[in-house]
């Protein structure tokens, strides 16, 4: 999967690592900065995707489509799409000129407005990737656990970076019985939970 990218997505895939480098040292506010996945965190979450079963895949937080790009190259194997949702106006602009310049539009649904609005109509996911403002963790995962797939899997970035602002919601997901869950020190920390 990773030996056979297409061009026009590792094209893209450097862009927003360039942008993201830039935005951490150039003093670019917080909301404005891509705050995107390392690459061993997308490469990680491709893996996990390409062995998930068959389902809906969903990312909450698109921010600029890095993730976004990693996930569709599972998708287009399996040919499935990804629904992917953004809030923030000038992000949600940053990623249709990534989907339409690395070519993946006709994989990644591009959903503007608020996840939180939309999950409850989802049934069979195998995939969710949570990576948004973290007030909405616990939201996010009490209303997608029950949609997932048998052994479909949730993930949640940021768990050891925003620790104390997590702990309660990592707590909670690997107390919980409907999932097996564990934190991968990868990135900024990755909880993954697989469901039973």
């Amino acid at each position: 999967m990773f030996h056979d990218v297409d061009k026009k997505i590792l094209e893209q895939m450097k862009r927003l690592e360039a942008i993201d480098s830039q935005d951490r040292v150039d003093g670019t506010s917080r909301m404005q900065r891509l705050r995107q996945i390392p690459p061993e965190t997308g490469q990680f979450l491709a893996l996990l995707a390409a062995n998930s079963p068959k389902g809906q895949f969903i990312e909450i937080g698109t921010s600029a489509g890095y993730s976004s790009l990693h996930l569709s190259l599972v998708c287009k194997e399996r040919n499935i799409k990804l629904d992917t949702f953004e809030l923030l106006p000038e992000k949600i602009k940053l990623a249709k000129e990534t989907f339409e310049l690395a070519g993946v539009n006709n994989i990644v649904n591009l959903i503007e407005g608020d996840a939180l609005n939309h999950l409850q109509k989802y049934n069979d996911i195998a995939l969710c990737f949570l990576d948004a403002e973290k007030e909405v963790y616990q939201e996010c995962y009490n209303l997608v656990i029950p949609k997932l797939v048998k052994g479909g899997i949730f993930t949640a970035d940021n768990v050891i970076s925003h620790k104390e602002e997590l702990q309660q919601f990592v707590d909670h997901a690997l107390e919980d019985t409907r999932v097996d869950a564990l934190v991968v020190p990868i990135g900024k920390g990755v909880l993954v939970c697989r469901k039973n």
